[in-house]
């Protein structure tokens, strides 16, 4: 586990300093983009090109938190929840992103990524297991994927195609930018609410199968709910994610008791604050 987290850490920290450090195949992800309008023709393969591209976008508005000792916790972390859902076999990477937004995100192959800003609201491990494991449940459903199908003309599919135009000229660079920038979009506009609420569910149910409090999530919903709307940091995460207190009222119909009995679980805050309060005191 710890050879497999540096390894994966390694690939999360060259990424965060360019994008020109994913693999982006032009070839490969024009055929994607063919493909896409049809999803059962995506293979894991495509899944994680999609992905790239994805995460490109991702860091490069916002590169990674430049210490190791952070970010291995998190893949630490997050390794040990995706091994407990229907596909640990992905290449799994997680990344704590440098910026004080309160986000976190997830791209199609195995790439979840939280920001700074909201991992430092956080109290406990549970609570970040909760959140770890609602963007596994994103990548589990494929709801990037989806969403991109169903916005096929518009989204970045159809970019895909179009950029091969653009490629037959030599312009690889403006492709690489406008596949970025339609990846960009997708994330600026969000998911459909539904897949949010079943990556709510989902999240407390691995969560609570990896060892955890299943009441992490909630918990941060709460912190969530009970901050100023007007505070800059939260913009994209508003415009993109239902209220806060709308999953939690139907996270607690969807719970219904049923996972009380684990409750009991720990929350596992001494490691958490001795990894992340170590990290807040030496500052950003």
């Amino acid at each position: 586990m710890r050879v497999r987290v540096s390894l994966l850490l390694g690939a999360l920290l060259l990424a965060s300093g360019s994008v020109h450090a994913f693999n982006l195949d032009l070839n490969k992800l024009i055929d994607i983009g063919k493909k896409t309008t049809d999803l059962k023709e995506v293979d894991e393969q495509g899944e994680a090109e999609i992905g790239n591209v994805s995460a490109a976008a991702l860091l490069g508005a916002a590169p990674l938190v430049q210490n190791e000792k952070l970010q291995a916790y998190v893949n630490e972390v997050g390794l040990w929840l995706a091994m407990q859902t229907e596909r640990p076999d992905l290449a799994w990477r997680f990344g704590v992103m440098d910026t004080d937004s309160v986000n976190a995100f997830a791209a199609p192959g195995g790439y979840v990524f939280i920001t700074r800003g909201l991992l430092l609201r956080m109290r406990n491990e549970a609570e970040l297991a909760g959140v770890l494991a609602h963007e596994i449940g994103h990548v589990l459903k494929r709801h990037h994927l989806v969403a991109i199908q169903k916005n096929a003309k518009s989204g970045l599919a159809a970019n895909l195609l179009s950029m091969a135009v653009d490629n037959s000229s030599g312009g690889y660079g403006e492709w690489k930018k406008k596949a970025i920038g339609a990846s960009t979009e997708l994330y600026a506009r969000g998911l459909d609410k539904e897949d949010e609420f079943e990556a709510d569910r989902l999240g407390v149910v691995i969560a609570a199968r990896a060892g955890y409090d299943p009441y992490g999530l909630p918990s941060v919903l709460q912190t969530l709910d009970g901050m100023n709307a007007q505070d800059g940091n939260l913009a994209l995460l508003f415009k993109t994610h239902p209220a806060a207190r709308q999953r939690l009222d139907l996270l607690d119909t969807a719970m219904a008791g049923s996972l009380d009995r684990y409750a009991s679980q720990p929350v596992m805050k001494d490691r958490f604050e001795k990894i992340v309060g170590e990290y807040a005191r030496k500052g950003k």
